[in-house]
């Protein structure tokens, strides 16, 4: 898969999560792919920063549907702003 597929398939899988985050009053936007396409970068926004359990949803949530759509995504982490 290339690096711009990659990207497309990490954007459909946050498409897919968003309408859950943003029933919470949150939101979460892709930043960068990087380390040889291993490594995504995202930003929780509005009322998931600072949330309690925002690393369990960027793990148990946002991390799972990723890798379902780009198995060769080995991590996820949230940039804090």
């Amino acid at each position: 898969m290339s690096s711009e597929e990659i990207k497309l398939n990490v954007e459909k899988a946050l498409e897919e999560i968003r309408p859950f985050l943003q029933s919470d009053g949150g939101d979460i936007s892709l930043l960068s792919i990087e380390d040889n396409d291993t490594l995504v970068k995202v930003q929780l926004q509005g009322a998931c920063v600072g949330c309690s359990v925002n690393q369990m949803t960027l793990k148990s949530g946002v991390e799972m549907t990723i890798k379902k759509y780009a198995p060769q995504i080995e991590q996820v982490v949230n940039i804090e702003i």
